[in-house]
C-alpha cells in the first residue's frame, strides 16, 4: 500500500516544487499521472517544455495519441498504470488510488486559504480511510516533515 504526503507550500512556487517532485518520482523508476485542472494543467505543461534542455521530463497531455507511453502524463485521468499520483490545484485523489500507488502527493499554495482548507479536508479523508499520509512544509527553503498518521 502506498502513502499520501502533503506538501505545503510557502517559500516556492508550484512551477519550481513540481518538476522537483518529478525528477523524484522518475528517478524511482515510476510513471506519474499530474491530475488537477486543465487550465492550471496546460500552464504546467508550458513550464516542463520551457525547461531547461538538460533537465527536460518527457511528458505529455492526456488526450493524445499516444498517453499510454508518457512516463509523466498531465490530465484528469483513471490513475490506473501509474505509480505515482500528483494532485494540484485541489484535484481529487481517493484512498483506493493511494492503496494502488507507490505514492499520492497532494502539492497545496499555503498563501491560498481555499486550497489550505481543501487539502485538510483530503488528509481527514484519506487517513480517515485508513491511508498512510504525511505532511511536509517549507522551512527557509527545506523541506521539514510536520505531521505523519498511519504510520
Amino acid at each position: 500500500m502506498g502513502a499520501a504526503f502533503f506538501y505545503h507550500l510557502t517559500d516556492s512556487p508550484l512551477e519550481a516544487t513540481l518538476p522537483m517532485l518529478l525528477e523524484k518520482s522518475r528517478g524511482a523508476g515510476w510513471r506519474v499521472l499530474v491530475r488537477g485542472p486543465k487550465p492550471l494543467l496546460e500552464r504546467l505543461n508550458k513550464v516542463l517544455w520551457e525547461r531547461n534542455p538538460d533537465a527536460f521530463l518527457p511528458h505529455g497531455l492526456a488526450g493524445g495519441p499516444h498517453d499510454a507511453d508518457q512516463p509523466i502524463l498531465l490530465g484528469e485521468v483513471a490513475a490506473d498504470g501509474f505509480a505515482c499520483v500528483i494532485s494540484v490545484g485541489g484535484a481529487e485523489v481517493t484512498a483506493s488510488e493511494v492503496g494502488l500507488s507507490q505514492r499520492v502527493c497532494v502539492i497545496f499554495d499555503g498563501a491560498d486559504d481555499a486550497a489550505v482548507q481543501v487539502a485538510r479536508g483530503q488528509w481527514k479523508a484519506l487517513t480517515d480511510n485508513g491511508c498512510s499520509a504525511q505532511y511536509w512544509a517549507q522551512d527557509d527553503g527545506r523541506w521539514v516533515k510536520k505531521a505523519e498518521a498511519g504510520a
